[in-house]
């Protein structure tokens, strides 16, 4: 279900009215990057990812609520996340968690520092740093 014309400008006058210009450009760069990271990974794995920077301004918050409403998985946004935040200076590690095949096998991905309550339970078998070229 998609969400009528009204609410979507609804949404975008707030998203004006909250964080300006800028403010719709890092959602836009996120929702946008966040499609490029699914179908880079479907090619070619972590190493095919490449996103270009993100516009300034906006905040982890606003990567993060657009990140919801992308449908983006756990890996998909903290590739978006890891992106954003090395534009800004900020190394983070991308952590891939499993669980043991006898506690019904799932996985989970996170940006290394953030409190994640699905990652309990999980074994870590990959970090991903940050892409060098990503860094300023």
């Amino acid at each position: 279900m998609t969400a009528s014309p009204g609410r979507t400008l609804d949404a975008l006058a707030r998203l004006v009215r909250g964080h300006g210009p800028r403010g719709v450009a890092v959602v836009a760069w996120t929702m946008l990057g966040c499609r490029r990271v699914r179908r880079q990974l479907a090619r070619g794995g972590l190493s095919a990812v490449r996103l270009t920077a993100p516009p300034s301004g906006g905040t982890d918050t606003l990567v993060r609520q657009a990140l919801c409403r992308s449908g983006g998985n756990c890996l998909e946004s903290a590739l978006v996340r890891q992106r954003w935040f090395a534009e800004r200076g900020l190394p983070r590690t991308v952590v891939i968690g499993v669980s043991a095949p006898a506690a019904g096998f799932h996985a989970h991905a996170w940006l290394d520092g953030d409190p994640d309550p699905h990652r309990d339970g999980l074994a870590e078998i990959l970090r991903h740093p940050v892409p060098a070229a990503w860094l300023r």
